[in-house]
């Protein structure tokens, strides 16, 4: 079968479904190319996102607002080393806000957008297996006989993008030797709408808060530790994390199941080519510890979209490589600024060295002290 379309988006997660929503908004034909078809189960949610208040924002103007239905908003961000006394305390009040960001579940936002989306945009099904450049645009072969013309194609594929591999782009980037592990978590005492993280020698511990009082955890340890703490039975993996969370929300008291996945970082050093543009994990890949990943993603699909939508509303070509050019600029320096600022960190908690350590241990409680400074990074933090 042949179709045409304005843009093809390769991959149906919440980055790729949010930009195809916004370019169906927009006005510009859309479709959406996915192997398998996106499902929204019932089982229990094992993934959560912090999002931001831009990314709120934004999904609320596509009117996808009901995915904050279930969320969870926090307006605090305890985070520390070994003393609670020498810790960094953010509040929404310090920036001028109620809430510094949302916890939401990863199926009630794909299940929103998939909801928005008209029935014809996605593909699923779809596996690309091939990519011709032609004068005036691409044509994308998937297997199963389904042929794709579009003007732009935007891989939102993940990591390791089928159509960022087809286009000739790279990413380069290094594997940390982690382990992110993701559980749903019952703490003893209230979370009180905040979100906590200490900083451990093998990782950051971060326990999120979900409106149901439970807690969403991303502990990130070396691989040999997160394999350990994998074939623990729940009494001693509850054990383990109310240790490594020092108690600050008491004993944990429930565990639910337990996944994993590495860690790494990738960058593309090109974000745009000929007639194609990288969005999200496709582009770039962040350690988890500053949850910034989806907000990352959504900031690349509102810029690419705005970018197109400017060169339209003035009678440019706008799938010309100069406004692919110019979204790649927009992206990477503030992408480039949040992966080398979570790489510093990964590696400042990482090292033995014993100045660095009394740094560490001085400089959170000094930061908590300078008003300006703290309010700065809760600022960067609700971004």
């Amino acid at each position: 079968m042949n179709s045409g379309c304005d843009l093809a988006v390769a991959g149906a997660g919440p980055v790729g479904l949010a930009l195809a929503l916004a370019g169906v908004e927009a006005g510009f034909t859309v479709r959406v190319l996915d192997r398998a078809a996106p499902t929204v189960s019932d089982a229990e949610e094992r993934r959560y996102y912090a999002l931001s208040p831009a990314s709120v924002a934004w999904l609320r103007s596509l009117g996808a607002g009901d995915a904050l239905r279930d969320a969870c908003p926090y307006s605090h961000m305890t985070v520390w080393e070994n003393d609670p006394r020498h810790g960094l305390e953010f509040d929404a009040g310090d920036v001028g806000r109620a809430e510094l960001g949302w916890i939401v579940g990863h199926g009630a936002l794909l299940g929103t957008l998939l909801r928005r989306l008209p029935s014809q945009v996605l593909c699923a099904g779809a596996e690309l297996v091939s990519m011709q450049r032609q004068a005036r645009g691409l044509t994308l072969q998937c297997a199963g006989g389904l042929q794709l013309r579009a003007r732009l194609a935007v891989a939102a594929d993940g990591a390791e993008s089928s159509l960022r591999r087809l286009s000739g782009l790279v990413a380069v980037g290094w594997d940390y030797d982690q382990l992110g592990l993701v559980a749903n978590v019952r703490p003893q005492r209230s979370h009180r709408h905040t979100a906590w993280q200490r900083f451990l020698p093998s990782g950051p511990l971060a326990l999120l808060p979900l409106a149901d009082g439970r807690c969403s955890i991303v502990w990130s340890a070396d691989s040999s530790l997160a394999k350990s703490l994998l074939t623990l039975d729940d009494g001693a993996f509850a054990q383990r994390l109310t240790e490594a969370s020092q108690s600050r929300l008491g004993e944990i008291v429930a565990v639910g199941p337990r996944l994993a996945f590495p860690l790494r970082l990738r960058h593309a050093p090109l974000y745009a080519a000929d007639g194609i543009a990288l969005v999200g994990d496709a582009a770039h890949v962040v350690h988890p510890l500053a949850g910034q990943g989806l907000n990352l993603g959504l900031a690349d699909a509102t810029a690419l979209i705005e970018t197109l939508v400017e060169a339209r509303t003035v009678g440019r070509c706008w799938h010309a490589a100069r406004q692919l050019e110019r979204y790649s600029r927009m992206r990477k320096a503030d992408t480039l600024r949040m992966m080398a600022l979570t790489d510093a960190l990964v590696r400042l908690y990482r090292t033995d060295n014993a100045l660095f350590k009394i740094l560490r241990r001085e400089g959170l409680g000094l930061v908590g002290q300078i008003r300006p400074l703290r309010t700065f990074l809760a600022r960067q933090a609700s971004l």
